[in-house]
Parts: C-alpha cells; structure tokens; sequence
C-alpha cells in the first residue's frame, strides 16, 4: 500500500529527486535560455514599438521646427487653416478671413497638401 502511495504522490508532485539532479546541471542553460527569450522580447518591443515612435517624435519636432508664415497646417483637433504669424510657442491660424486663432505649437499636427490648391489654379 505504501508503494501505491509513494507512486501517487509522485505523480501528484510531477518529479522525483533523480530529476532534480538532472535539472540542477542543466540550470545555467536553462537561465541562459530564458535571459535570451526576454532580451529576444526586448528586441522585437524595440523594433516595433519604440523605434518607430522615436522616428515620428523627431519628424513631428522637425515639422514643428519648420514651419513658417503662410503654411497650410492642420491642428491635432482638426482646424484646418494658415499660419499668421509664429511665436516661440504658439501659432496664429487664420481660419477664414479675418478669423485669427492662437494655438500651442505641438498641437499642429501636420502641414496639408499644397498640390490641390495648385491643381485648381491649373484648372
């Protein structure tokens, strides 16, 4: 009857000692193993994630670095509208005529398309 009990209880467990030997002389590769799998892990997050926000933050700042009196922008809110006049950290938009709005500079999120006003001049 013990050894029907000693059968269960390793099977219950899921090793025997014998194992644990084996496992201890293997453990440096093991560790090994998993610091690759998370370095792997960091590499692909790096790739997918991180560079490519790193490469729009600095095309979003050279935007804002660029822009000048008379561009056409449109703000992360959806205005859309020229700039007036460019400070050190706000923008004048000129929305309509003579309708003037001040917004932070980071909130111009792109310059809009120049080539359909220049289509309709064509036309």
């Amino acid at each position: 009857m013990s050894r029907v009990f000693e059968h269960s209880v390793i099977d219950w467990v899921g090793f025997r000692a014998d194992s644990l030997v084996i496992a201890n002389t293997n453990g440096g590769a093991a560790m090994l193993s998993q610091l690759m799998m998370i370095g792997m892990i960091f590499v692909i997050f790096y790739f997918l994630l991180i560079r490519p926000q790193q490469k729009e933050q600095k095309a979003h700042t050279a935007l804002l670095m660029g822009l000048q009196k008379g561009d056409k922008v449109a703000t992360a809110s959806g205005l859309h509208g020229r700039i007036h006049e460019v400070g050190s950290d706000t923008v004048v938009l000129e929305l309509a005529d003579r309708i003037r709005v001040t917004v932070d500079k980071v909130a111009i999120k792109r310059k809009t398309d120049t080539a359909s006003s220049s289509d309709s001049k064509g036309a």
